[in-house]
């Protein structure tokens, strides 16, 4: 199973309780750069803003459901979240609260579906009244 599939599936699984956005950013593995023989696609170096548009529609393919949107030229949400070259995050109320390992190594859909798991529990057992006055 590929991580886009596996991310896929975590998308699905936790649509009640999450909202899913993968941001696309430097390709990795340029086809006219460090090129990888098994990569689903081969695309250059992205020379400008729409080249990498064109890629990201890709994977807007790849994974239904999710919003995927690019980054900029300047990389910044690559720099910002340490991306290089994927990373998972779980954001609530504007702050970080599941940062995951750089990827490839560090890159563990188990570890963010124990996280989910562990919220989506927690959403579960607490209370929440609602008081018309």
């Amino acid at each position: 199973m590929t991580r886009l599939t596996a991310f896929q599936r975590v998308v699905s699984q936790y649509a009640d309780i999450a909202d899913s956005l993968l941001v696309y950013i430097e390709e990795a593995h340029p086809s006219d750069g460090w090129a990888s023989s098994d990569a689903p696609y081969q695309i250059p170096i992205h020379r400008c803003l729409q080249d990498r548009l064109n890629a990201a529609q890709l994977l807007n393919l790849e994974v239904p459901g999710c919003l995927v949107v690019a980054d900029t030229m300047e990389n910044s949400s690559n720099a910002a979240y340490g991306a290089y070259f994927e990373r998972l995050y779980i954001l609530k109320d504007e702050k970080v609260v599941y940062q995951g390992g750089r990827g490839p190594e560090g890159y563990s859909i188990s570890e963010l579906r124990r996280w989910l798991d562990q919220y989506r529990n927690n959403l579960e057992n607490s209370i929440t009244v609602v008081i018309h006055v």
